[in-house]
């Protein structure tokens, strides 16, 4: 038997419950991970919240997960067993003490990483890898603006930035996040919820505009990012919770974009790539996740509510 967290109906973080259920079983081409630490994404937070179609009741939480290979299903090498692994997607969920995951959706965890950053790792990191490499095709020297850049995307997006040669302007909306952002590598750091900050963004780059814009929240900035663009610029729209107005000669005048991405769209193959980029980058020191808190997994819900407030410093993970 092991705790888990189930959900019987879609709602709020109020619908978590804590249960004991069977240790699963992996089956063919997957893995069994006893997990020691446990990523919360706001990707979570639609799940339980019905937005997902695919997804039905009940269901365990969770696509992010770090641990020790326990078992492995027919068809996968038993060397697996023993090692130190990321899960990045999970079959069964993983908010819980273990997690079946298909073999080609565990990663080696390098062995200067703690299970928790490792945790921290595949949705931000890889999401802020497609968004600047692959949607944005950043290129050194360009500038980048990163919305609410104290959350685990934004932390990652300066980091990879920080490598590729950008020049990047963050914003955050607490004290103890604008610090954490400049000490991780921001150039410019700004408050967000400053009426000014706008103006401010257009000083730093002298009238010209920013290259490239990672949007974390559409609905509430998306009508504001268009003007802050320069020519051919590029916004990449990674969150957004609800519609939202532009005016498109905005983008008429400067022959900009607005690029959505989604994680779950990436090609299997991409992935691995992105998680061997990941994988070296931790090696070097290049990538250091940043973990905010850390929670019991009882404490799910809680968990969720932090994610929801946008508030977030750094990473929040569960310990099973």
């Amino acid at each position: 038997m092991m705790q888990t967290i189930r959900v019987y109906q879609f709602g709020g973080p109020e619908v978590l419950r804590l249960e004991e259920q069977p240790r699963p079983s992996p089956g063919p081409g997957e893995v069994l991970v006893q997990l020691k630490a446990i990523g919360v994404n706001p990707v979570d937070t639609y799940w339980v919240a019905g937005m997902n179609p695919a997804v039905s009741l009940p269901f365990t939480p969770g696509l992010d997960g770090a641990g020790v290979v326990d078992a492995v299903g027919p068809g996968v090498d038993a060397q697996w067993i023993g090692n130190r692994v990321i899960v990045a997607g999970s079959v069964t969920g993983t908010y819980a003490q273990w997690t079946v995951a298909k073999a080609s959706r565990v990663h080696p965890l390098p062995p200067n990483t703690t299970f928790a950053q490792g945790a921290s790792l595949p949705i931000p990191y890889g999401t802020a890898h497609r968004a600047l490499f692959h949607r944005a095709q950043a290129r050194a020297g360009e500038t980048v603006l990163i919305h609410g850049a104290s959350g685990g995307v934004g932390l990652a997006a300066i980091q990879f930035a920080r490598t590729a040669g950008l020049t990047i302007i963050a914003t955050a909306g607490t004290e103890s996040g604008r610090q954490l952002v400049k000490t991780q590598g921001a150039h410019h750091v700004l408050d967000h919820t400053n009426p000014d900050y706008l103006q401010e963004i257009q000083a730093i780059t002298g009238g010209r505009g920013v290259d490239i814009i990672l949007e974390m929240l559409a609905n509430i900035n998306l009508g504001k990012d268009l003007p802050l663009l320069a020519a051919a610029g590029r916004v990449i729209v990674i969150g957004n919770r609800g519609k939202v107005e532009i005016n498109a000669r905005d983008l008429m005048i400067r022959e900009a974009d607005i690029r959505g991405m989604l994680l779950f769209n990436v090609p299997e193959e991409e992935l691995r790539n992105i998680h061997r980029e990941i994988y070296s980058g931790l090696e070097k020191g290049a990538l250091q996740p940043i973990i905010g808190k850390e929670l019991p997994l009882k404490e799910a819900a809680q968990a969720q509510e932090s994610v929801i407030k946008s508030r977030a410093y750094g990473k929040i993970i569960l310990i099973p």
